[in-house]
């Protein structure tokens, strides 16, 4: 039986003969204007790239399934969640954060965790990290500190001095530079790290009683990293090592697995905790709260075209179902804003009517036009509400429950004031309590290597600010990385006494 052949046409469906050959004026002549399948395939090239992200520019994702294994139901009202066994449809992107979409995967840098999971009550998108905490805590920040993660706006190169002199006048970026110094900053691939929803999220149940969440999706393939030797050597060996290996274990069926468990905090508990518990920089502790397992993220399917799925993923905090809501964590409130208009922009307005971000289920609502709407465009169905017409409602059952806010003065508050400027002691027991001699070893070489790239004329004063701070997370790592960088530690102390706005 003869395989059914498709005929060549252009874009608008029209059969053509000539693809290869341009119309001419004689067969030496010049090109004429008319040869619209010419223009058609040039200018569709020359708009092939769309904007890259301006950051996680460069991943790799796969669809697969999450199936729940725990009930947690007392906590939450979420559909996804309501019973032990049930499955829904997911698709998860993992990323560099600071590189364009040409750089290495095994560069150090955090890695980005996005899980988007295509739920009755709509897309639910977690967006998050292979860390648990981030570098800064208020949005305003964040522009600022990606700045210092790309290009010097003079060489056009990535510039150690503009990342060292951020951190060392941010120490609330400490947690997360030890965790980035560490050989967890260079993971062998994603299958081999944990993701992190980061934020404090809430959850809502049945009764309209709120707890904040922390999500936790652990590997099952178990924790493994390249050390700052190996990594160097990668990226040259195959700069593409990580989306190869993604390709490779589930085409090979070796599908990666992940375990989500959530840390649960009762609302009233937040105002005693010692830290501040909407603190990105912070995490909460496993003692104080332990991890609950729910279920079992599984990714059994490479998309079959990266660009239509992965370079096209589109993901916001925003988007959460019923269930499952805010807090009030700065860096998440900001995000709300900036994920979705992002994606505005480089994928314009309709991007949520790509399948890949498309809820499968039934979506109602009054938008209309824009760059790119691809469906029905509503039809001939009413744009506004109220209307006399047509028969969407409003379900009242999916209404939140209020969020009480505290009866204080609107003001610009300093992100470190009084209770809030406690930037050394979680760092510190990271480094003395969950680090083993070895992984301290790898951390503290991380750092120095990577502190050695500090130069120009504020080097001397960047080196010794962020020496006092790695001094006071644990004054160990302060004293193998001063060695380590050949700095006279006697000198650095008695500059900082005579200079104490350097600490």
């Amino acid at each position: 039986m003869n395989k059914k052949k498709n005929r060549l046409t252009s874009a608008s469906g029209i059969p053509y003969v000539e693809h290869e050959n341009s119309m001419t004026v004689g067969p030496r002549g010049p090109v004429l204007l008319q040869d619209f399948i010419l223009n058609e395939k040039m200018s569709h090239f020359n708009r092939e790239r769309i904007p890259e992200r301006v950051v996680h520019a460069k991943g790799t994702g796969g669809f697969g399934k999450f199936t729940v294994t725990h009930d947690i139901t007392r906590f939450t009202k979420a559909k996804l969640f309501e019973r032990i066994g049930k499955e829904t449809k997911v698709f998860a992107r993992f990323s560099t954060v600071g590189g364009e979409k040409g750089s290495a995967d095994s560069e150090r840098d955090p890695r980005g965790f996005a899980v988007k999971m295509y739920t009755e009550d709509g897309n639910w998108d977690l967006t998050g990290n292979n860390t648990p905490v981030f570098f800064i805590k208020d949005p305003k920040k964040f522009s600022d500190f990606i700045h210092t993660q790309k290009r010097d706006p003079k060489t056009n190169c990535k510039s150690p001095t503009m990342m060292w002199d951020f951190w060392s006048l941010n120490p609330e970026s400490l947690h997360q530079v030890l965790i980035l110094m560490s050989n967890r900053g260079t993971p062998f691939s994603y299958r081999n790290m944990h993701g992190f929803g980061s934020h404090t999220y809430s959850f809502i149940n049945a009764k309209n009683e709120k707890y904040w969440v922390k999500f936790h999706f652990i590997t099952q393939q178990g924790i493994k990293n390249f050390n700052n030797e190996e990594a160097i050597e990668m990226k040259g060996t195959d700069p593409d090592h990580a989306q190869r290996d993604m390709v490779d274990a589930i085409t090979k069926g070796m599908f990666p697995k992940w375990t989500l468990k959530v840390q649960i905090m009762p609302e009233k508990e937040a105002k005693k905790y010692r830290w501040n518990p909407f603190d990105l920089t912070k995490v909460w502790l496993h003692k104080d709260y332990p991890m609950i397992e729910v279920g079992e993220m599984e990714l059994n399917k490479i998309p079959e075209n990266y660009f239509r799925d992965v370079e096209q993923a589109a993901f916001a905090p925003a988007n959460v179902v019923d269930g499952i809501s805010y807090s009030p964590d700065k860096m998440l409130q900001g995000r709300l804003l900036s994920y979705p208009d992002a994606q505005r922009y480089r994928l314009g307005v309709n991007f949520e009517q790509i399948p890949v971000n498309k809820c499968p289920f039934a979506v109602n609502n009054y938008h209309r036009d824009g760059n790119m709407r691809t469906d029905e465009n509503g039809g001939s169905s009413t744009n506004y509400y109220p209307n006399s017409f047509d028969d969407i409602y409003i379900d009242e059952k999916y209404k939140q429950p209020a969020l009480l806010l505290e009866s204080l003065t609107a003001d610009w508050y300093d992100r470190n004031g009084e209770g809030e400027d406690d930037h050394y002691t979680q760092p510190g027991i990271l480094f003395r309590e969950v680090m083993n001699e070895k992984e301290k070893k790898y951390t503290i070489h991380n750092i120095v290597e990577a502190m050695r790239g500090i130069s120009g004329p504020k080097s001397e004063a960047i080196i010794n600010r962020q020496l006092c701070h790695w001094f006071r997370v644990d004054e160990q790592l302060g004293m193998e990385v001063a060695k380590g960088l050949g700095v006279n530690v006697d000198e650095v102390m008695a500059g900082l006494k005579q200079h104490p706005e350097m600490a």
